[in-house]
């Protein structure tokens, strides 16, 4: 198992080249996923979507607060000098990725908490008091949730992009040394997000909502992973032979079967006839997604460590 070191900078190295194991595929995936929840309740709150009657707003800050958590316990445990941790947050240091994702979170897990408020489900609101006082306070004011809506999409997107900037830092791991890497965590992590709010969502309009809108980002992450792929293809021999790892090579079942065939094109084509009244709401379609999604941060991860 791969163990991260920190320097007296808070840098992220790697002086032994460990391989990773698959704790860091999984805080991407989660980091990536906690992102795409957190942008699209900005986007309920903000278009005033949150107030209509069952609206799975109220349950997608908690959702995200969890995986978030959930995803940065993954990265404790990859940790070599875990008692170092309290470090990122006594300094901060600008060339540190690490460093700027500490402090990300920082802010990320305050607009997760007022995010919640604004829609506090009903059993909470009743064995907690507290929360229906400081939700009344929040709605009180309809401004103050536009303006927590859009913060929410801001720093969703920014942590969203953060998890590709994660892997970009290794720039001797040619598969990772691509600003499009940024961009498809961040369409993947959506694409994520809205697969899982049409399962969880109780009205069939909201779930129609949020299946046209994953078909906008699988369509979006098709054409981002075509550029990923063809910018490598176009440039040196290290970055050709990396691209071909996926095309071709080892890693091609996993990534043309599981992250394309099975993650992105088949779920396209049947929400596709889903939102035409063609076939009817599944979770099974939406599990498809979630779990390409994460083939996908498990076959870049490995892949990059081989290239």
């Amino acid at each position: 198992m791969h163990e991260i070191v920190i320097d007296r900078h808070n840098h992220l190295i790697d002086p032994e080249m460990h391989i990773w194991g698959y704790e860091v595929p999984v805080y991407l995936f989660l980091g990536g996923f906690a992102a795409g929840l957190l942008i699209l309740t900005g986007y309920l709150l903000f278009s005033g979507k949150y107030k209509r009657e069952l609206s799975v707003a109220k349950y997608l800050p908690m959702f995200s607060a969890i995986a978030l958590s959930v995803g940065m316990f993954f990265l404790f445990l990859d940790l070599e000098h875990k008692l170092h941790i309290f470090r990122f947050y006594t300094t901060f240091q600008v060339t540190s990725p690490m460093s700027w994702g500490s402090w990300i979170l920082m802010l990320v897990y305050p607009v997760m908490i007022l995010s919640f408020l604004v829609r506090v489900p009903h059993k909470w609101d009743e064995k907690f008091p507290i929360l229906g006082k400081y939700s009344k306070l929040i709605n009180d004011r309809p401004q103050l949730i536009k303006t927590i809506g859009v913060i929410a999409m801001a720093l969703g997107g920014i942590l969203g992009l953060y998890t590709g900037v994660l892997l970009s830092f290794f720039g001797a791991r040619p598969l990772w040394n691509s600003a499009l890497l940024w961009l498809l965590f961040l369409v993947s992590g959506l694409s994520t997000a809205a697969a899982f709010a049409h399962v969880v969502s109780p009205r069939d309009e909201e779930k129609d909502f949020f299946t046209k809108a994953d078909n906008a980002f699988l369509g979006i992450e098709l054409i981002v992973i075509f550029m990923y792929i063809v910018s490598f293809l176009n440039s040196g021999f290290v970055y050709r032979e990396a691209a071909f790892s996926l095309l071709s090579g080892a890693f091609a079942p996993t990534f043309w079967g599981l992250v394309i065939v099975i993650g992105i094109v088949v779920p396209l084509i049947l929400q596709l006839l889903v939102v035409n009244h063609k076939l009817k709401h599944t979770f099974l379609v939406p599990l498809m997604v979630i779990l390409g999604s994460l083939f996908l941060r498990f076959v870049i991860v490995y892949a990059g460590q081989a290239s």
